[in-house]
């Protein structure tokens, strides 16, 4: 399996391609940064260096083309500044399931936040709300394509060891959990076409991540 991923040099992108190289499927990373090439070789992964706020439809769906999935990993970060909130968190995101539309590649995972649908609650920090708002245009975009789409919204996310146990459900309640098992979980979700269609969220639990996918 061919998988490009938008954010390559992401943390949870670079365990998630960590994952498909140690089980032999290709990982394709695209960063902007050509500095980053080492860490994604580190993992397995080939670097595609592209920036995705400066770059149109048929240069995406050029790099692509032949994919057997395609996942948006991508985020602007803390202390980006409000407007990539949009322009990445948002416009990348719709460029790069254009790009899928493009290119025929069917099954696009996105990762989302858990909170998007509540981007006006009371008290929420600005910034943080234009983040929610940034996230939740981007789902509502995809859920409207014609893709073998899946939205994944984890919860508050840690650097601790992954367990390998999550609760993925519709709505799991609020929790954290390790970017490991986010990064298992979307490669367990590229196996599981029965989830397409589905926004999921997640958060640890006592249930192996298969198992769980499975009576998501």
């Amino acid at each position: 399996m061919r998988v490009v991923i938008a954010g390559g040099h992401g943390q949870i992108a670079l365990r998630l391609e960590k994952l498909l190289s140690e089980r032999g499927d290709q990982a394709a990373g695209i960063v902007r940064n050509p500095a980053h090439e080492p860490d994604l070789t580190a993992v397995g992964a080939e670097t595609v260096v592209l920036d995705l706020e400066k770059s149109d439809v048929d240069a995406v769906a050029a790099v692509l083309e032949g994919a057997d999935a395609a996942v948006f990993a991508a985020g602007a970060g803390p202390g980006s500044g409000n407007a990539r909130k949009d322009t990445v968190d948002r416009g990348a995101a719709a460029l790069f399931a254009d790009a899928a539309e493009r290119a025929g590649v069917r099954r696009f995972i996105q990762v989302g936040s858990m909170g998007a649908d509540n981007a006006d609650a009371p008290g929420l920090d600005p910034t943080f709300a234009i983040y929610l708002r940034a996230k939740k245009a981007a789902e509502d975009d995809l859920r409207a394509r014609d893709l073998d789409w899946t939205i994944l919204r984890p919860g508050g996310l840690t650097n601790e060891s992954g367990t390998g146990r999550v609760k993925i459900a519709d709505h799991t309640g609020r929790g954290s959990v390790p970017r490991e098992d986010v990064a298992a979980t979307l490669v367990g979700l590229l196996d599981a076409p029965a989830t397409a269609r589905r926004t999921l969220e997640l958060i640890s639990g006592e249930t192996p991540v298969d198992e769980a996918i499975s009576g998501a």
